[in-house]
């Protein structure tokens, strides 16, 4: 049964979720793998588009834990928005050819992907830890 203090848009969670999750997954490949190459620029873009959309996506995602004067946005949000001027630094750095700065950034940005999620997923009454500890565990023996 679902929660009702869940009131969330299921399309828009799934594809927040979706995309964290691919960032996630593709963000660790890029910091393990060789760097350069057209390997590198092509699961970049790819990370970089994933990366967007959970960005922006978490503005469709309020509730309760949110601030009631920013509409139930909370400081994750603003993480949101650092993210997204995170990379554009980081793209900006890629085509100056600004290599360190252009890994600080990136690296920055998968460092708030992590907390976000850690933060996300942790607190009671968050859609993605009810997700986690609700509906995982039934769907990964079926998967």
């Amino acid at each position: 049964m679902a929660d009702p203090n869940l009131a969330h848009p299921a399309l828009i969670v799934q594809i927040h979720l979706s995309a964290a999750i691919i960032s996630l997954v593709l963000g660790a490949w890029q910091l393990i793998a060789a760097r350069g190459g057209v390997r590198h620029r092509v699961v970049g873009r790819v990370w970089v588009l994933a990366m967007a959309v959970t960005a922006i996506s978490s503005f469709g995602i309020t509730g309760k834990l949110g601030w009631t004067w920013l509409g139930g946005y909370s400081w994750i949000h603003g993480l949101s928005l650092w993210i997204l001027i995170s990379l554009t630094m980081a793209v900006r750095a890629a085509r100056r050819r600004v290599f360190a700065a252009h890994k600080g950034w990136m690296v920055g940005s998968y460092a708030g992907l992590v907390s976000a999620g850690v933060f996300a997923a942790l607190p009671p009454g968050r859609v993605v830890g009810h997700w986690l500890r609700a509906t995982l565990p039934i769907w990964l023996p079926g998967a």
